[in-house]
C-alpha cells in the first residue's frame, strides 16, 4: 500500500520544506478500508475511527512543523493518540500530489474539462488547457462554484466580467506566486486560491490573467475521489471521501449594498 502510494506520488518530488510520506503505522499491516482527506483534523480523525478503517490518506500533513512533544494534552498529541490506539495509519501526499500525472492539479483540470493541457510550471505545479467553448469571466465563476465542492464563502474574481476565457490555468491551493506563469503560458485566467490583495490588485492593474478564487480546501478536494479510486482498482480495497467541509472559513455575511 505504501509503495503504491509512493509509485504514484514519489516522496522525492515534494517540496523541500514538506513532510510526507508515511506518518503513523506498520508499513506491513493489513488494509481493508481507507479513508481519503484533505485535513487531518479533529473531525476527520473521528470519523476514520467511526469508519474503522485502517488508513487515512491525507493531502495535508498533521505534523507540518517539527515538533518536540505529541503529548495527547496538544492537538496534533491528541490526535496521533486517538489513531495509534485506534489502529488507523497516516499518509501524506502534499506537494508530491500537487505535481503527480494523477494528483491534485490534474483532478482540478478535469472539472473543467480542459484539453492541449500543458504543466503550469517546470516542476509540475498547476495546468494550463483550453475550455472546449469560451467562457466570460462571470460564466467561468459560476462554473467553477458549480464543480467545486460549496464553501461558506463561495467563490469569487477579479477582473472583467466580461472578459473572454478560453485558455484556462488552474493551480490548486496556494497560487500567488504562479500567476505570472499563468500570464506567460497565455491564459486568460486562473483557477486557484490564497491570492493576497496586493498581488491581485497588482497582477489584474498589469493586464495578468483573471483571477477566479475558491477555498483552498475546495480546489484541492476533487483529488480525494481519484486517490480513492486509484487504491479501490489496484488493491479492491473498499475507499471512503471524506465529505467533511474542513475549510476553516465557515461564515461568510455579504458586506452592504
Amino acid at each position: 500500500m505504501v509503495a503504491a502510494l509512493d509509485e504514484w506520488y514519489p516522496p522525492a518530488t515534494a517540496a523541500s520544506w514538506d513532510r510526507v510520506g508515511l506518518v503513523l503505522g506498520e508499513p506491513t499491516a493489513p488494509v481493508e478500508r481507507v479513508l481519503c482527506v484533505v485535513d487531518v483534523v479533529p473531525e476527520t480523525a473521528r470519523q476514520a475511527l467511526d469508519l474503522g478503517v485502517q488508513l487515512i490518506v491525507s493531502h495535508h500533513p498533521l505534523l507540518f512543523r517539527g515538533v518536540s512533544s505529541v503529548a495527547p494534552t496538544t492537538y496534533a498529541g491528541r490526535i496521533v493518540h486517538d489513531l495509534i490506539r485506534g489502529g488507523v495509519a497516516l499518509h501524506v501526499a502534499h506537494t508530491n500530489a500537487d505535481v503527480a500525472p494523477d494528483g491534485v492539479n490534474e483532478a482540478l483540470a478535469d472539472l473543467f474539462g480542459l484539453t492541449d493541457r500543458v504543466l503550469l510550471t517546470p516542476e509540475g505545479i498547476g495546468r494550463v488547457g483550453t475550455l472546449s467553448e469560451p467562457l466570460t469571466l462571470r460564466e467561468l465563476t459560476t462554473l467553477a462554484a458549480r464543480v467545486l465542492p460549496a464553501t461558506s464563502w463561495g467563490v469569487r474574481a477579479a477582473g472583467d466580467p466580461d472578459r473572454r476565457i478560453t485558455r484556462l490555468a488552474v493551480s490548486s491551493g496556494s497560487g500567488s506566486e504562479h500567476l505570472a506563469q499563468a500570464a506567460e503560458m497565455g491564459a486568460d485566467a486562473v483557477v486557484t486560491s490564497d491570492v493576497k490583495h496586493h498581488y491581485a490588485s497588482e497582477h489584474i492593474a498589469a493586464g495578468g490573467p483573471a483571477i477566479v478564487e475558491a477555498a483552498h480546501w475546495a480546489t484541492e478536494w476533487p483529488w480525494l475521489p481519484r486517490v480513492a479510486g486509484l487504491l479501490r482498482n489496484r488493491f479492491g480495497m473498499e475507499t471512503f471521501v471524506s465529505e467533511l467541509r474542513t475549510d476553516p472559513w465557515n461564515l461568510a455575511v455579504p458586506g452592504g449594498e
